[in-house]
């Protein structure tokens, strides 16, 4: 398994910007494709931005195409998401885990994830 930490919410104007982190930990970080999701209240979590076990491979859901990044430094078991021209319908607790099984990616269904961790509140105001 790969365990989790997000950090680096906040809140923030629309229009800015914020840089989530994610913290692995386990020897096979690098084996792990991982993912980006988010939960506002009262909906269902949404997957936000993928990216494979290789790092080469990176995809996204269309709300936040072309204002995402997503990275990853297997050497540092670290993820990260640059979120820019942040937009209020962007509020949510967001999340990050890893695929259940190695070497695969590609799933946007957040029941291919996990375990989760505790989330970091992103807030942007109006």
């Amino acid at each position: 398994q790969v365990r989790v930490v997000e950090s680096g919410g906040g809140l923030v104007q629309a229009g800015g910007s914020l840089r989530l982190s994610c913290a692995a930990s386990g020897r096979t970080f690098s084996r792990y494709s991982m993912g980006w999701f988010r939960q506002a209240p009262g909906k269902e979590r949404e997957f936000v931005a993928g990216i494979r076990w290789s790092g080469g491979t990176t995809y996204y859901a269309d709300s936040v195409k072309g204002r995402c990044t997503i990275s990853r430094d297997n050497a540092k078991n670290m993820m990260y998401l640059q979120m820019n021209s942040l937009k209020p319908e962007d509020t949510a607790v967001y999340y990050c885990a890893a695929e259940k099984e190695e070497l695969r990616g590609g799933s946007r269904w957040y029941g291919d994830f996990g375990p989760w961790g505790q989330g970091t509140q992103v807030t942007v105001s109006s």
